[in-house]
C-alpha cells in the first residue's frame, strides 16, 4: 500500500485497475480495506479504477494525535485526488467517510464529479452525541474495553437482526472484529469528527449529483437522517436497503453495489 507526503502528512492509499476512478472514503475506525472484498472487484468488473485511502488518525497513515478537522480530513482527500490527477472523480463515502464526501462537494466541487453516500446523516442527533461522548470519555479516562467485548459490542452495533441470527456469520465476524482491535484504534480527533453541528442547510449548495444509500436496520446512521441529507441536496436520490445494518455495504453487497454502479453509469 503507497505511502505519499500529501497536505503535509503521510497518507496511505491503494489503487486498484484502470478507468475512470472512483475515490472510496471508510468511516471512523475504518481502513480503506473495508472496501476490498466487494466494493473493488465490483468497481473494477464494471471498468472503473478503484482507489481506497487511510483517513489521517487511522494508522499507517499519520495519527496525527495533536487533533484535526473534518476540514482537515476533507483537504486531504482534495489533495489525493490531485495527487494521482483524477479528478473530477466519482466519490464513495462509508459513514465518516460520507461526511468527509459531503463538505468535499461544497469545498471543491470540481473534484466530484457523482458521489455515492452510504451510512450518512448531516447532523448529530441526541443518541449519536451521547454515543461519541461516552467514547470519547473512555480515551481520556485511559479506559480500554477487551477486544473481545469491544468487537462484541460492534457486532451488536453493525448488523442487522437476519445477520445476528446467524451464528457462523456471527462468530466470523466477532474473529475479525477482535483482530483489527488488537490491531490498533483511531486516534482521538478521528473518534471527534462524529460530532458535528447541522450542516443540512449548507448542503443545499450542492451541486454535484448525489445517491443517499440508507441501511433499513442501522442503529448508528438510522436511514431517516439519510433521507435528510438526500432531501436536503437538490436532486438527491435516496433508496433505503432492507435487512442490513451500518455494515450494509458488506452484508448485502451485490444490492449496495448494484445500485452504486447502476448510479455511477447514468
Amino acid at each position: 500500500m503507497p505511502i505519499r507526503r500529501i497536505n503535509g502528512i503521510n497518507l496511505s492509499f491503494e489503487s486498484y485497475g484502470r478507468g475512470e476512478p472512483v475515490l472510496l472514503i471508510p468511516g471512523t475506525a475504518a481502513r480503506g480495506t473495508i472496501f476490498r472484498a466487494h466494493q473493488v472487484p465490483a468497481l473494477l468488473g464494471a471498468g472503473y479504477r478503484a482507489v481506497t485511502v487511510d483517513n489521517r488518525g487511522m494508522a499507517p497513515s499519520d495519527l496525527c494525535e495533536e487533533g484535526f478537522t473534518l476540514a482537515d480530513v476533507v483537504t486531504d482527500a482534495a489533495a489525493l485526488i490531485e495527487e494521482l490527477g483524477c479528478g473530477p472523480c466519482r466519490v464513495v463515502g462509508f459513514s465518516m467517510g460520507s461526511l468527509v464526501a459531503q463538505e468535499l462537494m461544497l469545498a471543491r466541487p470540481d473534484l466530484v464529479s457523482r458521489a455515492v453516500l452510504m451510512a450518512t446523516r448531516g447532523r448529530t442527533d441526541p443518541l449519536s452525541r451521547a454515543h461519541t461522548a461516552g467514547e470519547l470519555d473512555l480515551i481520556d479516562q485511559g479506559t480500554k474495553l477487551s477486544p473481545r467485548y469491544a468487537a462484541a459490542m460492534r457486532v451488536y452495533q453493525s448488523f442487522s437482526p437476519r445477520t445476528l441470527a446467524d451464528e457462523k456469520a456471527v462468530l466470523n465476524w466477532l474473529d475479525l472484529f477482535e483482530m483489527s482491535i488488537e490491531a490498533g484504534a483511531p486516534s482521538r480527533a478521528q473518534v471527534m469528527l462524529d460530532q458535528f453541528t447541522d450542516r443540512l442547510v449548507a448542503y443545499r449548495a450542492i451541486t454535484t449529483p448525489v445517491l443517499v444509500l440508507a441501511f433499513a436496520d442501522d442503529m448508528l446512521a438510522p436511514a431517516h437522517l439519510g433521507r435528510e441529507v438526500a432531501e436536503a441536496i437538490p436532486g438527491g436520490q435516496f433508496r433505503a436497503i432492507a435487512e442490513c445494518g451500518h455494515f450494509g455495504f458488506v452484508e448485502k453487497p451485490a444490492a449496495v453495489n448494484a445500485a452504486m454502479i447502476d448510479f455511477f453509469a447514468r
